[in-house]
């Protein structure tokens, strides 16, 4: 069986400090490179994801621009192209990365699957041209973007394992009822 690993949006936005951080969100990047230092050879692939939203538009109305965000469907402006919101968090080293995905684009995404890489790629079109049959997620936000990720893998019929101490999410209601929905899905979650 091969895995891979699936980065999700360790980004400058969604760690502490930036337009939508989220508690733990540094550490997450730092404990993600060690686990990487720690075993090189672990994964046949290491993929990582960005949001990578349009400036100058609501991107199909994922940004708030004539009301307040309400947090489920319309957020504050996050994750711009090209600025150091939008940059990988500077504690993971993305040197070991092997794939990077880019999602939004103009229009909302949570998920990994949503995003193409830059030849235009889908992740699915990854994973079935190098056999990847199982996935362990991390990242930033298991209530979100993790979430979503993890459940599309499942449906796309991949093995899935949510590392749980390499992920940080919004709040821990919703992150513990993101992790039950992924176990009741078929999806397993490693505890810390």
């Amino acid at each position: 069986m091969a895995r891979a690993l699936l980065i999700i949006d360790v980004q400058n936005d969604f760690t502490e400090g930036g337009a939508l951080g989220v508690e733990g969100g540094a550490e997450v990047a730092a404990r993600v490179t060690r686990l990487l230092e720690a075993a090189p050879d672990r994964y046949e692939l290491v993929v990582a994801s960005r949001d990578w939203h349009d400036g100058g538009n609501d991107n199909g109305g994922h940004f708030a621009v004539d009301a307040a965000p309400d947090f489920v469907d319309t957020w504050p402006v996050h994750c711009v192209a090209g600025t150091p919101g939008a940059e990988y968090h500077p504690a993971l080293d993305t040197s070991r990365v092997d794939v990077h995905v880019r999602k939004g684009q103009g229009a909302p995404a949570y998920s990994i699957f949503e995003g193409t890489t830059d030849a235009g790629r889908t992740l699915l079109e990854e994973l079935e041209d190098r056999r990847i049959d199982e996935v362990d997620v991390v990242g930033i936000a298991t209530d979100h973007c993790v979430r979503a990720s993890a459940l599309d893998a499942l449906a796309a019929g991949r093995g899935v394992r949510v590392l749980e101490q390499f992920v940080a999410g919004v709040a821990p209601v919703s992150s513990a009822a993101a992790l039950e929905e992924i176990r009741a899905a078929g999806g397993e979650v490693v505890p810390g």
